[in-house]
């Protein structure tokens, strides 16, 4: 089997800061654009991390071009920990870049997982650019990590793209009634809780790919994904 082919990228966000990326396109012509988006960067999240892997390769092997791309203040990104709210000045600089792989006019599929989650829903409820989200393990309750407000009920439910709300059923950052509560104020929510695991999916993280890119073909690559 020959490896999968990653491609080390870089780009500049709206305030002038160089990110460092990798691209994984799928094998032939790709059909759509993905983005992933990692977790806390002052927790040691970064885009290198098993969940996010397979994710990126599963979306890869159903014809997306996936970007994973490190947060500022991350590894090789310019910059300094921006406080959840210059990390959407990344994601958008992100989606940008990923979009440039393309000549596809459907949107780009957005996925975060925790903090990056957090990030993704921000970004996409302002970018037309975005065509649909999966958010995983969603941080709801209460920690240490001091996160931007989310917009209000009115805002969320005005958002008519689909999301994917993926969780393990044991999460402690994303308790399930919790999630299922932000689930009824997205207009287009699917809630997938997946048994037997928590916050990390620990050999697990291919289940939780595929669930990821199930969604993202169903509602982008197959008919109009309306």
């Amino acid at each position: 089997m020959v490896a999968p082919v990653v491609e080390p990228v870089s780009f500049r966000t709206e305030d002038g800061l160089t990110l460092e990326g990798a691209l994984r396109r799928p094998e032939g012509v790709a059909a759509g654009s993905a983005l992933i988006c990692h977790p806390h960067p002052q927790q040691g999240g970064s885009k290198n991390h098993p969940l996010l892997w397979a994710i990126r390769n599963e979306l890869a092997a159903r014809g997306f071009v996936v970007l994973g791309f490190n947060f500022r203040g991350v590894m090789g990104s310019e910059g300094s920990y921006g406080g959840g709210v210059a990390e959407v000045t990344d994601a958008v600089a992100a989606i940008g870049r990923v979009r440039q792989e393309t000549e596809e006019a459907k949107g780009t599929f957005l996925c975060g997982w925790s903090f990056g989650a957090h990030v993704a829903l921000r970004a996409g409820l302002d970018d037309e650019r975005v065509g649909a989200l999966a958010l995983i393990g969603f941080p709801l309750s209460d920690s240490s990590l001091v996160l931007p407000q989310l917009p209000g009920r009115e805002r969320l439910k005005a958002f008519d793209r689909p999301v994917l709300l993926l969780a393990g059923e044991a999460d402690p950052f994303c308790p399930v009634p919790d999630l299922r509560s932000l689930g009824r104020k997205l207009s287009r929510a699917t809630v997938e809780i997946i048994r037997g695991t928590d916050h990390f999916f620990f050999r697990r993280e291919r289940e939780a790919a595929r669930a990821v890119a199930g969604f993202a073909v169903g509602q982008l690559l197959v008919g109009d994904g309306s």
